[in-house]
């Protein structure tokens, strides 16, 4: 995956004997932990993981309504999803825009990623393809080969990909949609971006749609802790505070998640309570051969 050097995380964390630890106390001791961060979580780092944030698409609403009328996209209870067999169907054979009556998209439909051969979320939705041109079966090293050659092409039509989830969704905000009709990325940056800036997403939520894939893949941010320090950084973030700022501020779903409350998805329309359609990720040696074929 490709990661950002985050340098020294300075996390401030109290230790009050026999009360655990405490974040922004007035008596504090600062712990140095020294590690690797993935671009999309550069934000969350700079205020103060053990979060969870689905995979979905963004589009645009003209996509999503030509998308609707295809049938690939329908709504529930105002939220948008995508049937993955169905867009994949169109992916894989290289469908025009124009033939979902998207005269002004030039070209085949597509779905702008990360390169998958060097960031998370290109490689988790090259596994989800992967999955649902298997026809929906858990992809092993007896089918693996069966899906590499779709895989190739479809991922072959994107051209260049850019290295970093951050990078693609700042692209897909700011260039409009003749230049990124849909990309792959995280539910959390929606909520992150509209979050830190309202006064922005207020002035595009009308054209932003995200659309939950039907399967997706759960995107899990973990923590391995070597040594005692860095067992303290697990600490405090697990706290509730940070849990819950986790979420209200940068959207990642955590323990202390509350889908009605201020901030998070208090700010976004369409997002989902919970997700019920979710597949787990082919096994690494799987993966592996995935990947090393789209390099």
């Amino acid at each position: 995956m490709k990661t950002k050097i985050a340098g020294m995380i300075v996390l401030l964390v109290v230790i009050l004997a026999g009360s655990g630890y405490y974040i922004y106390q007035r008596n504090t001791e600062v712990t140095e932990l020294n590690g690797y961060l993935g671009g999309e979580k550069i934000g969350l780092f700079e205020d103060e993981i053990i979060f969870n944030t689905p995979i979905v698409l963004y589009t645009h609403k003209n996509v999503a309504d030509a998308l609707t009328q295809a049938g690939v996209v329908s709504e529930r209870d105002g939220v948008f999803y995508a049937d993955m067999k169905q867009l994949a169907d169109l992916l894989e054979a290289g469908t025009q825009w124009s033939e979902i009556g998207l005269n002004e998209l030039y070209g085949t439909i597509s779905v702008d990623t990360t390169d998958p051969t060097k960031s998370n979320s290109g490689n988790m939705f090259a596994a989800l393809l992967a999955i649902v041109l298997n026809d929906g079966k858990p992809v092993d090293m007896q089918s693996v080969d069966n899906v590499i050659p779709k895989l190739q092409e479809i991922f072959g039509r994107l051209g260049y990909m850019e290295t970093s989830s951050s990078d693609l969704f700042n692209q897909f905000l700011r260039m409009g949609v003749g230049a990124k009709p849909m990309i792959v990325g995280y539910e959390s940056q929606i909520l992150e971006f509209a979050a830190e800036n309202p006064d922005k997403y207020e002035k595009m939520k009308d054209d932003i749609v995200m659309l939950y894939p039907t399967p997706t893949v759960w995107s899990t941010h973990i923590y391995i802790a070597l040594d005692e320090k860095g067992k303290a950084g697990i600490d405090a973030l697990m706290d509730d505070r940070i849990q819950e700022l986790a979420w209200e501020k940068h959207g990642f779903r955590t323990s202390g998640y509350d889908i009605s409350s201020d901030g998070g998805a208090g700010n976004v329309g369409g997002v989902a309570k919970s997700l019920t359609s979710v597949i787990n990720m082919p096994e690494y040696k799987v993966m592996k051969k995935i990947i090393d074929s789209l390099e």
